[in-house]
């Protein structure tokens, strides 16, 4: 890399662990606690990757994310998945209209919710594989063909997908290799007593608190290239590729992943490590990653990627689980 760009790329580093603590305290104005929730829907949209967030109805997920398009002044759409949506209730389509000054009837498209650039999926295992794909050909193309025309997506596009891990009747639950798209599963959990209180304090007062802009979509972009061009050693992609490596039943020696586990992580697993552990490092204003950022970032990666057995099920173990003891015996 020439010198000059390398001085560039630590000044826009230093800039960017600025603006995260605004973009932080942005957030921090509107949603209470949920601190390693935001650091991770950060790291995955700066890693041009996308999140799907598990947790249960009524902790401000919505709020969350579009507050978070208001801090990076980006445009946001909300679409709600039913059993009765259709593809082109979210790509959009051809509508038949007639032209004034010729008179002819002339197919114009009318662009979906996907055209913005921070989508939330609001319950997308609710409705049916057909839908499902096609906001995934969006998420893995970021473009939409309908009829013979294919459009670009706005970009930076960022989808986070919501799931229930409660009502589960009538859903239908994403494949894993559709999950496997996902850079992170965020788990967000509930609020504690002193967080809770805060919520409600704030919630029920007339105060409205106004969400500043601290970056906008043309630096996004830029921060995006940036992360791709932070350098890593070769040790730090080592344990990257060892750990999702002994996620894999017939590829490790431990024994409690044997038992445990039917099907382990892939390579999107060892890039995502690798993507999330630059993007934390950067947004601490550190200009490479060590081993303690694949550490930090190891649970949404690996967490939908290990498909635990009926052994695991029948002993009460989760991917959490296993994943902790992963961390304890694989050494740097």
């Amino acid at each position: 890399m020439p010198e000059n760009k390398s001085k560039d790329d630590v000044q826009a580093i230093e800039k960017l662990n600025k603006n995260a603590e605004l973009i932080r305290k942005e957030i921090g104005k509107l949603i209470i606690g949920q601190l390693d929730v935001i650091n991770q829907v950060l790291i995955a949209l700066l890693s041009n990757g996308h999140c799907i967030i598990v947790g249960v109805p009524g902790l401000a997920k919505t709020m969350m994310i579009s507050t978070l398009a208001k801090a990076l002044d980006l445009t946001f759409s909300r679409i709600q998945f039913t059993p009765d949506l259709m593809p082109s209730d979210i790509t959009g389509t051809d509508v038949l209209e007639e032209d004034r000054t010729t008179g002819k009837r002339v197919f114009k498209f009318i662009k979906g919710p996907v055209f913005a650039n921070i989508i939330l999926a609001d319950e997308i295992n609710r409705t049916p594989p057909k839908t499902q794909a096609a906001l995934l050909q969006a998420m893995q193309e970021h473009e939409v063909t309908v009829g013979d025309e294919t459009y670009k997506l706005d970009e930076p596009f960022f989808v986070l997908a919501t799931q229930n891990p409660i009502e589960q009747e009538g859903t239908y639950p994403l494949p894993e290799a559709q999950l496997d798209r996902f850079m992170f599963e965020i788990f967000i959990d509930y609020p504690s007593e002193m967080e809770e209180n805060e919520i409600v304090k704030y919630t029920t007062s007339a105060y409205i608190e106004d969400i500043q802009k601290v970056v906008s979509g043309e630096e996004i972009k830029e921060l995006q290239q940036l992360i791709r061009r932070v350098p890593v050693s070769d040790y730090v992609i080592e344990y990257a590729v060892k750990l999702v490596k002994a996620t894999r039943p017939g590829k490790t020696h431990l024994d409690y992943i044997k038992q445990w586990v039917r099907w382990g992580a892939g390579p999107r697993a060892s890039q995502f490590l690798i993507f999330g552990a630059k993007a934390w490092a950067a947004l601490n204003g550190r200009f490479s990653p060590g081993v303690e950022d694949i550490r930090k970032v190891a649970y949404p990666v690996l967490r939908h990627r290990i498909i635990t057995s009926f052994h695991a099920e029948a002993e009460g173990i989760t991917t959490e689980d296993i994943i902790k003891k992963l961390l304890e015996d694989i050494k740097e």
